[in-house]
């Protein structure tokens, strides 16, 4: 009995760890995102707004994966296509991001406008935003359909995300830094979400009390 409910605290330690490692990394990519947006919403673009953004891809990965391991009994297939698709956009959207604010930024634009003119560079950034786009809209009904997050975020995810990916190229303007102060918000709201769903294990001395939150439980 006891060697059952300690291998039960253990598993619900781990639930909890990877869902508020994950929420404390949404809230990081969120600001990330929010903060140098609103910087550049009165000084444009600049070299110390860039490296936050360039960044903030990166720590949305973890949440994206431990989102999906909360709603994952109660989204089935739809779900793990949805997070594979999305996890690559991901990928490839920040890659197109990093090195948008940390080397094509520092670049000549007239350079920049032979190199992305001269080769591949064009439709692979097209097609890396049209992966994300998609796995954005799939994962986004995912959460919708698994009713396990609230619906604001979760439909600002699949709502505001998969045009994010084209828009963000526009000009530095009030509009996209609006767009991103969206995005980061949204991020943020999913992972205090996910925070709030972690199993908490409570111990006293001898014994292991679990007192842990259902992981089929539909949030409000």
């Amino acid at each position: 009995m006891s060697s059952s409910v300690t291998s039960s605290t253990l598993r619900a330690d781990v639930i909890s760890s990877t869902f508020r490692a994950g929420a404390l990394c949404g809230v990081l990519a969120g600001l990330l995102i929010v903060l140098p947006s609103l910087v550049e919403a009165f000084t444009g673009e600049t070299s110390a707004t860039s490296v936050p953004l360039a960044l903030a891809p990166a720590f949305a990965l973890p949440l994206i994966t431990a989102l999906h391991q909360r709603q994952g009994p109660a989204t089935g297939r739809l779900g793990t296509s949805a997070v594979t698709v999305n996890l690559v956009g991901l990928g490839l959207f920040g890659s197109a991001a990093f090195a948008s604010n940390l080397v094509l930024f520092y670049l000549d634009e007239d350079l920049i406008d032979e190199t992305l003119t001269g080769g591949p560079t064009v439709p692979v950034l097209l097609g890396s935003a049209a992966v994300f786009a998609v796995g954005c809209a799939l994962f986004g009904a995912a959460m919708i359909r698994a009713r396990v997050f609230p619906r604001v975020p979760s439909w600002g995810y699949a709502v505001v995300l998969p045009p994010f990916a084209f828009l963000t190229g526009l000009p530095e303007s009030p509009f996209t830094s609006a767009l991103h102060v969206l995005v980061g918000v949204i991020l943020i709201w999913l992972s205090t979400a996910l925070w709030r769903t972690a199993p908490a294990t409570e111990r006293t001395t001898g014994h292991a009390t679990e007192n842990t939150t259902d992981p089929n439980r539909v949030s409000t």
